[in-house]
């Protein structure tokens, strides 16, 4: 299992959009993706989950896979919060 702890830096936090562009990525790989925003949680690949994490800009979010390929997808995850989920 790895672990990341990212910033959410793009000026509308976790909105829909970013959300929906997390759980694409997610979804091609085959690693256990969650992400965590304090006490709660979310399955990387369900959009809902994501949007009920509540988490603005300047947010710290900790990133964990689990999986034959957890590194690629933490590698990703990162590089799409860290380009500000290039929106800008």
């Amino acid at each position: 299992m790895l672990e990341k702890i990212v910033k959410i830096e793009n000026k509308l936090g976790l909105h829909a959009r970013a959300a929906a562009k997390i759980v694409t990525l997610s979804s091609k790989y085959k690693s256990k993706i969650t992400i965590f925003n304090g006490k709660k949680s979310a399955d990387a690949k369900s959009i809902m989950k994501i949007l009920m994490l509540s988490a603005p800009k300047g947010t710290l979010l900790k990133v964990k896979a689990s999986g034959e390929d957890e590194s690629k997808a933490i590698i990703e995850l990162e590089k799409l919060i860290n380009s500000k989920f290039k929106e800008e």
